[in-house]
């Protein structure tokens, strides 16, 4: 997380491809990188935009946001590593462009500006204006443990009584709606409407809409599988024994109620996630997302919900 943005002329997906262009409909696009610095060109033929690469959003797969005349664009194009390419930004491709500022990019509404640096940076202050020269990007200890700057302060004093509030004791629910913040909560999805396999990346989400998710137990949260201090582990034999804490044979004293009712797989012992856990590709997005929707799941079947 602590990559969700990165700092502007220190970016290596950037630095190591120095020239990247797409064509898309009527418009050609360019990023371009040299002496520490990006800039953004889009252009149909006759009349051309560019603009500095400020905000990147992304580690890996990257959309930028940029500033014309005090207003934030999200740029229509984003990178993808998978297939080193430039595409068509997840959630845009239904824009038609009219102009060459429509095909720069989407222009971002004040909610949605705060919600995106709020995820990506730290700094954004609730109940006070966003102050974009004032954020650092990325995501601090202070963005998940409040008081966490105060508590590093009085600790260089030899004063250890400001601890911030633990999340160990969180539930799977409260660990869900804490990490929905950004990654979308159950609530926010369905409020939206939100369907199909565009959605996919919204994990606590499809976490929720899993048989055996359970609201109380620690054993299915976010925390059980996932160390957001370190990071992802995509080796998939590291999840084996998070399943099996519950899909086992043993019963163990902290077994939930429900304990009886927990089957065991027949099909293997091992690998447990790439079969109920598949990997989704995001449409249009030259990308695969791991759905958290924990089911059992044969070939040919479509995309639940």
């Amino acid at each position: 997380m602590r990559h969700a943005m990165e700092p502007q002329g220190a970016n290596p997906q950037l630095v190591a491809h120095p020239n990247l262009t797409a064509q898309l409909g009527n418009y050609s696009y360019s990023v371009q990188t040299k002496d520490g610095q990006s800039t953004y060109t889009v252009t149909d033929g006759a009349d051309s935009m560019t603009l500095p690469i400020r905000w990147i959003f992304g580690q890996h797969s990257q959309t930028w946001v940029f500033e014309k005349n005090g207003h934030l664009y999200e740029s229509l194009v984003s990178y993808y590593p998978r297939d080193n390419t430039l595409a068509t930004t997840p959630g845009d491709q239904k824009i038609t462009p009219a102009n060459l500022t429509e095909a720069m990019g989407r222009e971002l509404s004040l909610w949605e500006s705060r919600s995106c640096f709020d995820c990506h940076a730290t700094g954004v202050v609730p109940g006070e204006k966003m102050m974009l020269e004032k954020l650092a990007p990325g995501l601090d200890c202070e963005r998940c443990h409040d008081g966490a700057h105060q508590h590093m302060t009085d600790a260089a004093q030899d004063n250890f009584k400001t601890l911030p509030k633990s999340l160990r004791r969180m539930d799977a629910e409260e660990v869900s709606n804490f990490c929905g913040h950004c990654h979308r909560t159950w609530d926010t999805v369905v409020r939206n409407h939100w369907h199909g396999p565009a959605f996919v990346r919204f994990q606590p989400y499809r976490l929720g809409n899993s048989k055996c998710f359970i609201g109380n137990d620690k054993r299915i949260s976010c925390l059980a599988c996932h160390d957001p201090h370190k990071p992802v582990n995509h080796n998939q034999s590291y999840y084996d024994a998070k399943c099996l804490a519950c899909h086992s044979a043993a019963k163990s004293p902290s077994a939930t109620a429900s304990a009886d009712k927990i089957k065991t797989c027949s099909v293997a012992k091992s690998n447990c996630v790439s079969c109920h856990m598949p990997k989704v590709e995001l449409p249009g997005g030259h990308a695969q997302f791991t759905d958290h929707q924990i089911r059992i799941a044969r070939a040919g079947d479509p995309y639940p919900n």
